[in-house]
């Protein structure tokens, strides 16, 4: 049997595979954005593929952590906007 990788969600905490999970990813000049791919090249944090996960990071400040950097609202609100036209 093959080894399914698993990663943590930022928002809920639950351990799912990363296919189920979507992948933000911190470029190496700062830029914040969603990783459709799972490729890009950057620090990445997972979440959960549901709205309120994104909502649950914004609020226990998990891509903060993840990042050890402040997180800008407008960045949230990209994110959510990415999120929406996405999995919509």
């Amino acid at each position: 049997m093959k080894k399914v990788p698993l990663r943590q969600c930022i928002g809920c905490g639950e351990m799912k595979s990363k296919k189920e999970m979507m992948r933000v990813v911190k470029s190496a000049e700062g830029e914040i954005s969603l990783d459709l791919t799972g490729k890009k090249n950057g620090r990445g944090a997972y979440l959960c593929i549901q709205k309120d996960c994104l909502e649950k990071a914004r609020k226990n400040k998990g891509l903060e952590r993840s990042f050890k950097m402040g997180i800008p609202a407008e960045v949230y609100e990209s994110l959510s906007r990415e999120f929406e036209e996405e999995y919509a």
